[in-house]
């Protein structure tokens, strides 16, 4: 059977370069590497196929021999002058592997493939990190605040201190695998060195499993933790609880808790950031006259805080109130406060009060004139 172009293999151009060859070869050989594949021969036979392209195109040499005269140029006596050992003379196909992955010695890919833990052969194990959701308002991540959350976990078991082993018993090398947590399980001609089924990967085992874990040297229990949460805190930021996460295995340290933080939304401000926006509605006439308005602010005790309106105030006007912001959680100070007023309309007028306003509506010209002049001019522009 004639063999596969080595181009059309790792599916690249003949002008690929060396950088998207290797990037290639990555790909294809995760997709057929035989541990994902256990006893396809045809997905091993790919495997081998994909590395011998990449051995003769990631090298400038091969590559230039096999563009000139094809597979012959590593046959026996071929254009390119001969192959290395071994019928073809390429490199065993794992060894290929561990070069372009950095995989470790033994021919063993279990790091790779998720397989390998956190484990130290013949030790402990770290237990594994936590993630809890935690909702706080708006107001809270303006001051700050404290939070005590519960969850359930898994905590080192108190009646075996943790070992997995019964009290009184012992804690013995595993008999699997030597007390080196992995085994070497031959394929054909390869070997694969996975995680020892027997001791996860631990090197040992309890002599006697502890009655209350089963051996797991773990029990499940509800776990309290306190929060510190800073002033100026946002949705998606995370606090770290060292230590409060999982049980180690074996007497492994713990794993961490990280706690994710919401803010909710807030019925009167919006966030953007460190500053804060929020929508004042406020009567024609002070829009008119002018005055003093108190405005709700998250910045002091009393959630008031004096906003003055100049005469002649139009809608969507927007007014800053410096330094009445969310705290910057980093380099210190605080955001902005922007107010925004809308200016109400009465919906029903008293006679009193349309008799007045008709009457005002007369001196400034108003009845015969309620559009003002200065949009007709730039109506009269659009249209020259």
């Amino acid at each position: 059977m004639a063999k596969a172009d080595y181009y059309e293999l790792l599916g690249v151009s003949k002008n690929a370069s060396p950088e998207e060859i290797k990037k290639a070869y990555r790909k294809k050989a995760v997709q057929f590497h035989p541990d994902k594949h256990k006893g396809d021969k045809g997905m091993e036979a790919k495997f081998k196929e994909v590395s011998e392209a990449y051995e003769v195109l990631k090298d400038p040499e091969k590559k230039a021999a096999y563009d000139r005269y094809g597979h012959a140029a590593f046959q026996q006596g071929g254009m390119g002058g001969g192959g290395r050992s071994g019928g073809g003379g390429f490199h065993d196909p794992f060894d290929i592997f561990r070069e372009v992955f950095g995989g470790g010695g033994g021919g063993g890919f279990e790091d790779f493939f998720g397989g390998g833990g956190r484990s130290s052969a013949g030790g402990s194990q770290a237990g594994s990190d936590l993630r809890y959701d935690l909702e706080i308002s708006l107001t809270e991540a303006f001051k700050g605040t404290e939070k005590e959350i519960s969850y359930r976990t898994s905590v080192s078991c108190d009646h075996c201190s943790g070992n997995g082993a019964e009290p009184g018993s012992k804690v013995v090398t595993c008999s699997t695998c030597g007390g080196a947590g992995r085994v070497i399980q031959s394929r054909g001609f390869f070997q694969v060195q996975q995680t020892c089924p027997t001791c996860g990967g631990a090197g040992r085992i309890p002599e006697k499993k502890c009655s209350k874990c089963g051996g797991d040297g773990r029990v499940m229990q509800t776990k309290k933790v306190k929060l510190k949460i800073p002033a100026g805190i946002d949705t998606g930021q995370k606090l770290r609880s060292a230590n409060n996460g999982e049980a180690g295995v074996m007497g492994g340290p713990a794993g961490d808790l990280y706690v994710v933080l919401h803010v909710r939304e807030h019925d009167l401000f919006e966030r953007r950031g460190s500053d804060l926006y929020c929508d004042i509605p406020i009567k024609f006439t002070l829009a008119a006259l002018g005055g003093t308005i108190d405005v709700p602010t998250l910045s002091n005790e009393s959630g008031l805080v004096s906003l003055k309106i100049p005469a002649g105030t139009q809608d969507g006007t927007v007014f800053k109130l410096r330094d009445r912001g969310m705290p910057i959680l980093r380099g210190g100070g605080k955001g902005n406060q922007y107010v925004r007023v809308h200016i109400e309309v009465p919906k029903k007028l008293n006679s009193e009060q349309r008799e007045l306003l008709e009457k005002f509506a007369r001196v400034c010209g108003d009845a015969e004139e309620p559009i003002a002049g200065s949009f007709w001019d730039k109506a009269k522009r659009i249209f020259e």
